[in-house]
């Protein structure tokens, strides 16, 4: 299967100032990278380096005044999504390395405000049993309002308000489910069937691989409900949404819009091609 995607988004720097991007589709094992494009303009200086766990790249740009960014790809996509009842937990104390700090409180998610509430709400539930009664229970409780919350609105402000987009009903999720010792992230992506189409954000929770039960693996987890799993395009990973904003700014900065499109390919090709993506030196519109 085939997913082509594009977007664009523009902002302002008032003075020559830093700004740290992320919206390229990351190059995994079930996600590859047929082709793509990416155009900055306005640019000084850019520069790639390892995004969040190296899942992804982010971009560096050094820049004054208006900045437009464009990107467009095809991604082939071999993606299994198995369900998420199917895995069980790994106890905290058997956990890599990599995935403790996906336990911990992070700037939107205050884990220790809900230890109380979900050893109550979802007693009895254990594992990826318990990942699916929360991923339930956010989509019953949150109304999808565009417009509802703001850059700052934290997974406590989702809980109360009862509303919000997907980057708050992520946040609620993975607080959730890490008051659960389960380790979880958020993730951004594409992903088609969105609406409004936009940026996404879903999360990956990290559970037992029935495959090796010594291993743990991770797994997606939409609590909107809006995405198909297994055509989602994974752009990059982190503790929450401040680690793979597509555009932070390290200056004064007015945002003037963006634009997604994701579509999956009707008639996919199965031959390999190779990837290419472009270096940093190489993208197009530098100045």
């Amino acid at each position: 299967m085939s997913v082509t995607l594009s977007a664009s988004f523009a902002f302002e720097l008032e003075h020559a100032a830093d700004a740290l991007l992320q919206f390229e589709a990351a190059s995994l094992a079930d996600q590859r990278i047929v082709s793509s494009r990416t155009s900055i303009s306005s640019t000084r200086s850019v520069a790639r380096v390892a995004a969040q766990d190296d899942i992804g790249e982010r971009i560096w740009i050094h820049a004054e005044g208006k900045v437009e960014v464009e990107y467009a790809a095809r991604i082939a996509l071999e993606r299994q999504v198995a369900p998420v009842e199917d895995f069980a937990a790994i106890a905290p104390h058997r956990l890599p390395g990599s995935a403790v700090k996906f336990l911990l409180d992070s700037r939107y998610c205050h884990v220790s405000q809900f230890i109380a509430f979900t050893d109550t709400q979802f007693a009895g539930t254990a594992g990826g049993a318990r990942v699916a009664a929360i991923r339930d229970w956010v989509h019953a409780h949150v109304a999808y309002a565009p417009g509802a919350s703001h850059q700052g609105t934290s997974a406590t402000d989702t809980f109360h308000a009862g509303e919000g987009i997907c980057r708050d009903f992520a946040h609620l999720f993975v607080t959730l489910a890490r008051a659960s010792s389960i380790p979880t992230r958020y993730v951004a992506c594409y992903a088609p069937g969105v609406t409004p189409q936009d940026f996404h954000a879903v999360a990956q929770v990290f559970l037992a691989d029935p495959t090796n039960p010594d291993e743990g693996a991770w797994h997606l987890v939409d609590a909107t409900g809006m995405a198909d799993l297994s055509q989602a395009v994974i752009i990059g990973v982190g503790r929450d949404a401040v680690d793979v904003s597509y555009l932070t700014s390290f200056g004064p900065m007015r945002f003037l819009g963006n634009s997604v499109t994701v579509e999956v390919e009707a008639h996919s090709r199965t031959q390999p091609t190779a990837p290419r993506q472009e270096p940093a030196d190489e993208l197009e519109g530098q100045t």
